[in-house]
């Protein structure tokens, strides 16, 4: 792999309820069935939110791994309501799922993926948001299959996602 780590047998995920974009319940349940390929960000994000976003819309068209959801988890839930929420995701992709729950609902999911958070002071008193930038795939039982890290490039996310499809057909 390029830019990404398989798991064999993959490793077991917290349980974790939080919202999606249309205001239905989203959780450690709702991640069997498909695979799903989840980002965890925020929609004032300048650079690499958008950047991911883009490049992920861009891996739903090819579908290197059959039936893959792309999941976006705000780690903003103060400014990223549902509404807001649901706006950005829409304008990369309409399937994306965008997801969203306040720190306590957030924290066991960032732990168990072994991501981080936190918010960061700006002049004038606003803030940012510093957060990893991996992308974790999920297998159809709900587990953490592989991890992918940047720098991405979409050829290398494709190949990379095919041979992680080889692997959990065994």
């Amino acid at each position: 792999m390029q830019n990404g780590t398989l798991l064999p047998g993959g490793k077991p995920i917290a349980a974790f309820q939080l919202t999606d974009h249309e205001g239905q319940a989203f959780g450690t349940a709702q991640l069997k069935g498909e695979p799903s390929l989840l980002f965890f960000g925020f929609t004032h994000c300048p650079d690499v939110c958008p950047t991911t976003l883009a490049l992920l819309a861009s891996l739903e068209k090819h579908q290197p791994l059959p039936g893959l959801r792309m999941l976006f988890v705000t780690v903003d839930p103060e400014r990223d309501d549902t509404l807001t929420l649901k706006r950005y995701v829409n304008a990369f992709s309409d399937r994306m799922i965008g997801l969203r729950g306040d720190d306590a609902q957030l924290a066991p999911l960032l732990r168990s993926l072994g991501a981080v958070s936190f918010r960061q002071g700006t002049v004038g008193g606003d803030y940012t948001v510093d957060h990893s930038a991996t992308l974790y795939l999920i297998d159809g039982q709900g587990q953490l299959a592989a991890v992918f890290t940047p720098p991405f490039s979409l050829p290398a996310l494709e190949s990379d996602l095919k041979l992680a499809a080889r692997a959990l057909e065994r």
